[in-house]
C-alpha cells in the first residue's frame, strides 16, 4: 500500500485573502483520504509563502520521501506545493527517480506518466505566472502612489494609514507630541536617551508600552517624511502629505544627530554644571568631569580631556576648576551681550531702516525661483542619464537626493520669504532684545540658563591650555568680533568714532550686525 503524507501550506503574508485555512485543508484532505482509502502516514503543515524556495517543513517531507518513509504527498492543489521552480523541478525530478509515485489532489487529476508530468509542470508554472504577474500588478500600484507623491508602506509615528482613502494623514493623537520631540532635539540640547526618557513621558513608548528603542528613534530622527519627502528603496521623493517640521529644522536635527546620536552611558546625579558643554581643543575628544574632596571637606570640580584618542597621545594634562570654567563661560555670554543705551540705539536705527529694507526683496525672490529652476533642469537630465544607462543606480540615487534636498531648502526660504517679506525687521528687533536679555543672564550667574543660551547661538566650542574658545552663529559672531570697548555699556559714546563697526557703511555711529 501506497503511504502518504499530508502536506497543507498558508502564506503568512496573505492571511486575510486565503481560500482556505490550514485547519479547513486538514479537513478536507483527511475527508479526501477516509473516502478513497489512502494510507497516510504523517501530516505536514506550515505557514509560508511558496513564492521563494526555503521552507523548512516543505523541505522536511522532501527529506522522508528520499529515504522512503512515504511515496506520495496529498495536498489540496499544486500550488500549495510550489509556486517557484526550484521547488516545482524537485518535485518532478522526485517522480523521475521514483521516489514520488502518486500526488493526490482533490481538485486536480495527477498520473507518473509523461503526459501527467507535463501537467503538473504546467500547473506549477500557472502558478508561479500567477504569482509574478500578481506581483507586477502590485509593483505597478506603488510606482503609481510614488508618481502621485503617496507612500506606500506604514505610516511613522505621527501619522496613520487612513483605510478609506489610502492615504497617510496625521494622527490627532500623537502628530503634536512627536512634532514637539523634533523641536527639542533640534536645539542641540539633548541625548537620544534624554529624548528617549522625554518621548516616554508623553506617552510615546514602544509596543509593548516601554521605552521606544533608540534605533526607532535614530530612524524617525532621519525620516524625511516629517519634512514633506519620504524614501524609498534608498531614493527620495515629493510627498503629497501634510509636513510635521521644516526642511530647515530637519537639517538642524541631522547636525544634533551628528553631534549627540551616540547612545551615553547612564551616570549617577554628579551635579557637574558643563558636562558635555565643550570637547578638547588638540585632540577633539570629549571634556570631562570629576570630584575632588580635599582633606578639609571641601569639594573641588575639575574638568580635562578624556584623552581616548588612539592615533596621538593628547598633550592637555592641565586640569580646569569648575569656577574659572564657569568664568570663561560668564566671558562668552557677556561677549554676545547688548548694552541698554546700545539697545535703544539699534532699534531707533532699525525703525529708520524699514523704509529701505524692500528694495532686494524682488531681486531676492527671482534668484531664488532661477536656483529651483536650475536643479529642476538638472534633475530632468540626471533622469534622462540613468535611463540612458550612462549613471547606475546607486550613482543616480545619490545624486538625485542630494538635488532633491537642495531644491526642497530653496522652496522653503522661497515660501518662508514670500510669507514672511520683510518680517526680518522683526526678527532682527527680537535678536536685539534677545542679545540685551544676554546681559541679564550673564550678572545673574545662573549657569544653567547660560549653558543653554550658548549652546543655541554657538557651536565648535572647545577647551586647550585652561582656555574656552568657541564659535557663533550668525548673527551673534557680529557681537562677539567687536572690540571690548565697543562692548561696553559706558566705555565710550555710543556714537563714538572708534567703534569700526558700523550699522551701514559710512557711518561712525555703531549698529547691529548685517541680519539675513
Amino acid at each position: 500500500m501506497t503511504k502518504f503524507f499530508i502536506y497543507c501550506r498558508k502564506s503568512s503574508e496573505d492571511d486575510e485573502r486565503q481560500a482556505l485555512s490550514i485547519e479547513a485543508q486538514l479537513t478536507e484532505l483527511r475527508e479526501f483520504a477516509k473516502q478513497h482509502n489512502l494510507f497516510v502516514v504523517k501530516e505536514y503543515y506550515e505557514s509560508k509563502t511558496a513564492k521563494e524556495p526555503g521552507r523548512e517543513v516543505f523541505n522536511e517531507m522532501l527529506g522522508e520521501i528520499e529515504k522512503g518513509v512515504a511515496q506520495g504527498i496529498l495536498a489540496w492543489n499544486p500550488d500549495r506545493l510550489a509556486r517557484n521552480s526550484i521547488d516545482g523541478g524537485r518535485l518532478i525530478y522526485l517522480v523521475d527517480l521514483g521516489k514520488i509515485t502518486t500526488l493526490k489532489f482533490p481538485t486536480h487529476w495527477f498520473e507518473p506518466t509523461p503526459q501527467g508530468k507535463f501537467m503538473l509542470g504546467v500547473a506549477f508554472n500557472q502558478a508561479k505566472y500567477y504569482t509574478d504577474n500578481l506581483r507586477e500588478n502590485i509593483l505597478r500600484g506603488i510606482r503609481q502612489k510614488i508618481r502621485r507623491g503617496e507612500l506606500s508602506a506604514k505610516a511613522p509615528i505621527g501619522y496613520f494609514n487612513e483605510p478609506r482613502l489610502r492615504t497617510i494623514e496625521p494622527d490627532k493623537k500623537t502628530f503634536r507630541k512627536v512634532k514637539e520631540i523634533l523641536e527639542a532635539f533640534g536645539t542641540g540640547a539633548h541625548t537620544l536617551t534624554s529624548i528617549q526618557r522625554k518621548m516616554f513621558s508623553l506617552g510615546l513608548s514602544s509596543k509593548g508600552g516601554k521605552p521606544p528603542y533608540l534605533s526607532s528613534i535614530v530612524h524617525m530622527l532621519d525620516n524625511p517624511f516629517y519634512y514633506g519627502h519620504f524614501r524609498y528603496r534608498g531614493e527620495v521623493h515629493v510627498g503629497t502629505h501634510k509636513p510635521m517640521i521644516s526642511k530647515k529644522l530637519f537639517d538642524r536635527i541631522q547636525s544634533a544627530l551628528v553631534a549627540n546620536g551616540k547612545p551615553r552611558k547612564k551616570r549617577g546625579p554628579k551635579n557637574f554644571q558643563f558636562l558635555g558643554f565643550a570637547k578638547c581643543g588638540e585632540c577633539g575628544y570629549a571634556i570631562t568631569a570629576e570630584r575632588k574632596i580635599k582633606k578639609s571637606g571641601l569639594t573641588y570640580h575639575y574638568y580635562h580631556c578624556t584623552f581616548k584618542s588612539k592615533t596621538a597621545k593628547c598633550s592637555q594634562t592641565r586640569f580646569l576648576r569648575e569656577e574659572e570654567l564657569a568664568k570663561q563661560v560668564q566671558a562668552m555670554c557677556q561677549k554676545v551681550s547688548l548694552p541698554d543705551m546700545w539697545r535703544d540705539k539699534y532699534l531707533a536705527k532699525l525703525n529708520a531702516e524699514s523704509a529701505e529694507s524692500r528694495h532686494s526683496a524682488h531681486q531676492f525672490v527671482q534668484n531664488h525661483k532661477n536656483d529651483i529652476s536650475t536643479i529642476s533642469t538638472r534633475l530632468e537630465r540626471l533622469t534622462d542619464a540613468y535611463l540612458a544607462e550612462a549613471l547606475g543606480l546607486s550613482e543616480y540615487t545619490e545624486r538625485k537626493n542630494k538635488l532633491m534636498s537642495e531644491k526642497r531648502t530653496l522652496e522653503e526660504q522661497l515660501r518662508d520669504f514670500e510669507r514672511k517679506g520683510t518680517q526680518w525687521l522683526e526678527l532682527m528687533r527680537n535678536w536685539i532684545l534677545e542679545a540685551n536679555q544676554a546681559t541679564k543672564l550673564a550678572e545673574r550667574e545662573n549657569f544653567g540658563e547660560i549653558r543653554n543660551f550658548l549652546v543655541g547661538i554657538g557651536s565648535n566650542r572647545r577647551v586647550a591650555a585652561g582656555n574656552l574658545t568657541g564659535e557663533f552663529k550668525m548673527p551673534w559672531h557680529f557681537l562677539a568680533e567687536m572690540p571690548v570697548h565697543a562692548r561696553g555699556s559706558a566705555a565710550r559714546p555710543v556714537g563714538s568714532s572708534s567703534n569700526q563697526i558700523g550699522w551701514t557703511s559710512g557711518e561712525s555711529d555703531p549698529g547691529p550686525p548685517h541680519c539675513k
